[in-house]
């Protein structure tokens, strides 16, 4: 007896960023949705990614602030934090955005299951069979491990985020923006931290400058780092055993973390289902995140284009037909002190062939910079000389994954700098006033 099969307009597996807020849009729209989620609703960014990450970056700032209050006047006595409680708040505020999440997708049928994908654009899952005219696959990604000897002896992020307690010595293989972020957490809960990089320096997508006074900055907290070493292997006992300029060495730790980024997760059957993947793994798609099957579509880290949440939700809004900008894309990473950027690196513009200018703004020439007593940073613009049009912009300090947005909407904009030099307005005194500040000096 052959199964039925249920028809809907859209299907969307996955939800998360990429799946949940595209879901509740099309849903209060009068649309026919069905969502279907494998595990908890809010994918890896709210159960295992930033969320988690930036309730404990929330609560190492807070550990820094006090170990600063003196400055302010203000005399503390023992401090004693105990990360058992702080992971705790983690888990109330998931809990909390969870239940948000599930009132947003009221009107939205959510099947909680696994995925299969076969041919002519069936879905199966729970038994039952389904087909929509637009199909969207969010299914994200999950930790990628080195291939060496030992790999099995080192914890994923997802591990990481679990933990109610922290050891003494920590190594963490990655500097890109998940391994910083956690080794500044761990730092400020007083554990000795190394970083055990492959690149020459850490954050290899940010601009250099910025990337260099970040692991400086990073460094004067007590935070160590090795760049251009590979890993090789990892013995019990949890020594790392790497190899670098000085040829090879290694180190000891209590715990060992695996952050070199992420692989795609493919629902099953994708590939039978003539679903093309590209030479890492992920899915191929073209400017409207269509796959290679029609009515298919791909966003968020499935497709590699761009793994950061708001991407991914961006993209979703493009596969249903929104003329979403995906030219201008701002990223942080949450560290204390914070980075973020957006745009073209110096090094991007110059290999573009722009010729470019570059205006810098110090945090020690703001007067709410001051007034904080949180004035170590530095805004770095990059424009088009010909044009005035902003290229890119490099942020190293506090807020600055707050202050990034407003040259992510300039950029939008199309705003110049000689607009933004003499035009606009920004508050006084706020740390917004940097931004214009930077533009200026661009002359």
């Amino acid at each position: 007896m052959e199964r039925s099969m249920r028809q809907t307009e859209f299907i969307i597996i996955g939800g998360g960023p990429g799946g949940y807020e595209v879901a509740a849009e099309l849903a209060a729209a009068g649309r026919k949705v069905i969502l279907i989620e494998r595990d908890r609703l809010g994918g890896t960014c709210l159960n295992r990614g930033c969320i988690p990450t930036k309730c404990l970056c929330a609560a190492a700032s807070a550990l820094l602030l006090i170990s600063t209050a003196s400055q302010f006047g203000i005399d503390v006595g023992q401090v004693t934090p105990d990360y058992s409680r702080t992971a705790a708040r983690s888990n109330s505020v998931i809990d909390q955005l969870r239940q948000g999440i599930e009132t947003m997708l009221r009107d939205v049928e959510v099947i909680h299951g696994e995925a299969t994908l076969k041919q002519d654009k069936i879905i199966s899952v729970n038994g039952e069979d389904l087909t929509a005219d637009h199909i969207i696959i969010a299914t994200g990604s999950k930790p990628a491990s080195l291939d060496i000897p030992g790999a099995a002896l080192a914890i994923t992020s997802d591990e990481f985020l679990s933990l109610t307690e922290l050891p003494q010595r920590v190594a963490i293989i990655g500097g890109g923006v998940i391994g910083l972020e956690f080794a500044s957490i761990i730092s400020a809960f007083g554990r000795e931290v190394t970083v055990i990089e492959y690149c020459k320096e850490i954050l290899p997508p940010f601009d250099s400058e910025i990337a260099k006074r970040l692991r400086t900055m990073l460094s004067r907290r007590g935070i160590k780092f090795v760049t251009s070493a590979r890993v090789t292997s990892i013995e019990q006992g949890l020594r790392i055993n790497y190899e670098a300029k000085r040829g090879h060495d290694s180190i000891e730790a209590d715990l060992a973390i695996m952050a070199v980024g992420r692989r795609p997760v493919i629902p099953s059957g994708a590939e039978e289902a003539g679903i093309e993947l590209d030479s890492r793994g992920f899915i191929k798609v073209d400017e409207l995140m269509q796959t290679s099957v029609s009515g298919i579509y791909a966003v968020g880290d499935v497709n590699g284009l761009c793994m950061l949440a708001h991407a991914a939700a961006a993209q979703a809004r493009r596969a249903i037909g929104s003329d979403v900008n995906l030219d201008v894309i701002p990223s942080a990473v949450f560290t204390q002190p914070e980075a973020a950027m957006v745009g073209l690196t110096e090094d991007q513009a110059k290999a573009k062939d722009y010729d470019i200018m570059i205006g810098k703004a110090s945090y020690a020439s703001n007067g709410k910079a001051l007034a904080m007593g949180e004035a170590d940073g530095t805004i770095k613009i990059i424009f088009a000389r010909e044009s005035g049009f902003i290229l890119g912009c490099h942020i190293i300090g506090p807020h600055a994954s707050d202050l990034i947005a407003e040259v992510a909407a300039l950029m939008f904009g199309m705003t110049t700098r000689e607009e933004l030099a003499d035009e606009l307005v920004h508050g006084h005194p706020t740390l917004s006033e940097i931004i214009p500040a930077a533009a200026r000096n661009a002359r």
